[in-house]
């Protein structure tokens, strides 16, 4: 199917958490379909260097600094604009792998605010530059972890479900406004940093993840299916997409060839 060229009106897409990872290879992939990429980070240096990278690919793109849990700082940034078109809350991450009975609650409360309240914070202060553009897209990048649970994963699957429910009821109550709501609920996704920040950067943990699974998503694979979704035409909304790869059945179901 043909990809939907961005309009003249919602041609800007703010990407959170774009340093590495999905939210890296979303920008680089939207920015290709034409759209003028803002990339947001706390790590100013990595988003600086990739707004550089596809500038010279061609394309254009715009690096600011920001956390997205800071309320104070997400307000002032979203000043910046007057209409865009389409936020990607990609911003979270997972720490720990302790059960429920020895978990960690700063831990548990630092992945709440990324994943949840940063998506909420990004959506209340640029919903109003949605809906002006008369065609918003807000993707909220979830997980499969959004929709199931397994053992050694409570803190992560409840931050989860949390921004998958934050999705499902933004859709609901703006409805027959022109912005549509997608969700993207990736599976097993290798990049250089998701497991290893989880195990506090024991890399042999974080190896031990994706042992024996002969191909796990990459950040790409990703990135292709929200962008994908993005450039369906205004009146297509890809309600949920859930992602996985082949290898994987389900969160606790995966083959491995050791």
């Amino acid at each position: 199917m043909a990809t939907a060229a961005p309009s003249a009106a919602s041609r800007i897409a703010v990407v959170t958490g774009a340093s590495s990872g999905i939210g890296a290879a979303t920008a680089r992939q939207l920015a290709a379909a034409g759209y003028r990429v803002v990339l947001t980070a706390r790590r100013k240096d990595r988003i600086e260097a990739l707004a550089e990278e596809i500038g010279k690919a061609g394309h254009s793109a715009t690096a600011y600094q920001l956390d997205v849990t800071d309320r104070a700082a997400v307000d002032e940034f979203a000043t910046a604009f007057r209409t865009i078109g389409v936020l990607v809350n990609n911003a979270g991450g997972a720490l720990g792998a302790d059960p429920v009975a020895t978990g960690d609650p700063d831990d548990w409360r630092t992945m709440y605010e990324t994943n949840v309240l940063g998506t909420l914070h990004l959506t209340q202060a640029l919903l109003p530059k949605l809906e002006a553009s008369g065609d918003g897209t807000v993707v909220v990048v979830s997980s499969t972890a959004g929709h199931g649970t397994y053992e050694g994963g409570a803190g992560y699957v409840a931050a989860k479900h949390g921004a998958h429910v934050l999705a499902e009821t933004l859709r609901l109550e703006i409805v027959g406004r022109p912005v549509r709501v997608i969700e993207v609920a990736p599976g097993m996704v290798r990049t250089d940093e998701f497991a290893l920040t989880r195990f506090g950067g024991d890399r042999e943990k974080a190896d031990k993840v994706y042992a024996g699974v002969a191909d796990p998503l990459t950040a790409d694979d990703v990135a292709d299916t929200i962008t994908w979704a993005v450039t369906r035409p205004p009146h297509v909304n890809i309600d949920l997409l859930v992602v996985r790869p082949r290898a994987q059945a389900s969160n606790t179901k995966v083959h491995r060839e050791l």
